[in-house]
């Protein structure tokens, strides 16, 4: 969906560019000034018809980009409560701390200090093509969750109550296996960029062998 959306936009984007190149270069070639020729080329002024056109065609433009975008918003804040993988996020000046919960079960926390790469910091550890929710929260400042692989960014936001549907997301994308970069994209302080995660998609049978090791500390 989201892939989807910048998709069509870069592509909306780039026609529209071609558009104004085009009507910059009609202008610059067929209505300059001729050296060999004292008149002025034609002018057009106070044209109703040209006047209703442009105004009209940028508005239907960014009616047409908000109608997709807040379609696609929607659909991504939505929150169904039947995702069978719960992740807790809690970002803190400089770090994060993630607490899986799987079918109920938690597991053991995962949480990290500032680090100059982000396969030092904790890493959240979660299966391919399953849904995941997401809850953030923080008790500082406002930071932003952010895996730029994966297409999304949320920002965690302090004072938001646990029992506000603000706080949390779902996403069923994740189904390409590997370790991706994650990090605060809201200055923070003086270790904001420091600010690193990681997470590490892995197969169901891999998922199952890691929730394995964390039977001990399963509550």
């Amino acid at each position: 969906m989201v892939q989807s959306l910048w998709n069509g936009a870069w592509i909306a984007a780039l026609a529209t560019g071609a558009v104004v190149i085009v009507l910059i270069l009609w202008a610059v070639i067929f209505h300059r000034k001729r050296k060999s020729s004292a008149e002025l080329p034609p002018q057009v002024r106070y044209n109703l018809p040209i006047e209703i056109l442009y105004t009209l065609i940028p508005l239907v433009m960014v009616s047409v980009f908000f109608f997709f975008t807040a379609r696609d918003s929607a659909a991504l804040a939505q929150v169904d409560g039947d995702a069978r993988v719960k992740v807790k996020v809690e970002a803190f000046q400089w770090s994060w701390r993630f607490t899986s919960t799987v079918d109920g079960k938690a597991l053991q926390p995962v949480a990290g200090v500032p680090v100059h790469d982000y396969h030092e910091g904790p890493q959240l550890v979660l299966p391919v093509n399953t849904k995941v929710e997401f809850d953030l929260s923080t008790d500082d400042v406002i930071h932003s969750f952010w895996v730029p692989e994966f297409l999304f960014k949320r920002d965690v936001i302090p004072g938001i109550r646990e029992d506000n549907p603000g706080r949390k997301f779902q996403i069923n994308t994740l189904n390409k296996p590997g370790v991706y970069a994650g990090r605060c994209a809201e200055l923070c302080g003086v270790d904001h960029s420091r600010m690193l995660f990681s997470v590490k998609l892995v197969s169901q049978d891999e998922y199952n062998k890691y929730i394995a090791t964390q039977a001990g500390s399963a509550q």
